[in-house]
């Protein structure tokens, strides 16, 4: 994704007509219907909103306060040729990392495939938690069917203004519960001279974790998410898309090999990760 942490960020965020400063707490109960039989190509994400394709790498900047006060803040998303059966299901590897400071807090694995009718799924998380540089442990991690965890949809294929609220992923065992629904669509939005238009704003909270506010994120089309920002969240993270590269085959070949890695530790070191098929070059 993004490499260096420009000192000052200039950012423009865009103002929508009607949205509430804060939102009446929700939830998102039902879950859609998983068919594994419904993902005969789910490695190919393509939709427009979220399109994931080997070797992208997006990187989005801005600040976060993790404890320490409002520091820089920056993430970076790589789109790994690696893939991981769930259940069935072929997905993508992602490969997330989260830098405060300069200093690398989380680096994570996330699972994604898309279903025949275009719909993106997240089938589970293995977010290693770092404390000073060392390993501090990945409590955060789900994976579908594992645990009674269930995957549920990054992003609709066709979001609708008005419609109910999703479910983004469920794992009981840990609390973890996922909710997003359209907030506003049809957006114009600026980023530091670059402008979006058909912007699709999604809200996003968790009923488990009322005290985290929520978040807000903005999709551009062919783009995927280029600004995030929070509403009564704490950690008031804001961050914006700076870059998306498209790695060479060396720099693929060396995200890989970071992929592996933080797989293979996660093999040594979580009993639910364990229970799972490793990760293979892409299919």
């Amino acid at each position: 994704m993004r490499r260096l942490m420009p000192a000052v960020l200039c950012l423009q965020l865009v103002t929508w007509v009607g949205a509430p400063t804060s939102v009446v707490a929700q939830t998102c109960d039902s879950l859609r219907p998983f068919d594994r039989s419904r993902f005969s190509h789910s490695t190919r994400i393509d939709n427009q909103w979220l399109p994931l394709a080997p070797g992208a790498r997006f990187v989005l900047e801005g600040r976060s306060n993790r404890g320490g006060g409002v520091l820089p803040h920056q993430v970076i998303l790589t789109v790994t040729d690696l893939t991981k059966v769930i259940d069935g299901v072929r997905t993508v590897v992602l490969w997330d990392q989260d830098v405060n400071e300069g200093e690398v807090e989380e680096s994570e694995l996330t699972f994604f495939a898309q279903d025949d009718a275009g719909n993106v799924w997240n089938f589970g998380e293995y977010p290693e938690e770092y404390e000073d540089g060392k390993f501090a442990g990945a409590p955060k991690t789900w994976i579908h069917g594992q645990d009674g965890a269930h995957a549920g949809f990054a992003i609709d294929a066709q979001p609708r203004l008005g419609g109910s609220a999703y479910n983004q992923g469920v794992a009981p065992k840990i609390d973890f519960l996922d909710c997003a629904r359209v907030l506003q669509m049809d957006q114009r939005l600026c980023i530091s001279g670059t402008c979006y238009t058909s912007v699709l704003v999604m809200d996003e909270w968790s009923p488990n974790d009322p005290a985290s506010g929520h978040q807000r994120k903005f999709y551009a089309p062919a783009v995927g998410n280029v600004q995030i920002a929070a509403v009564d969240d704490p950690e008031d993270e804001t961050l914006v898309l700076v870059k998306v590269v498209h790695l060479s085959p060396q720099e693929l070949a060396e995200a890989r090999e970071a992929a592996l890695a933080l797989e293979r530790h996660a093999f040594q070191v979580n009993a639910v990760y364990r229970s799972t098929t490793p990760a293979e070059r892409g299919q």
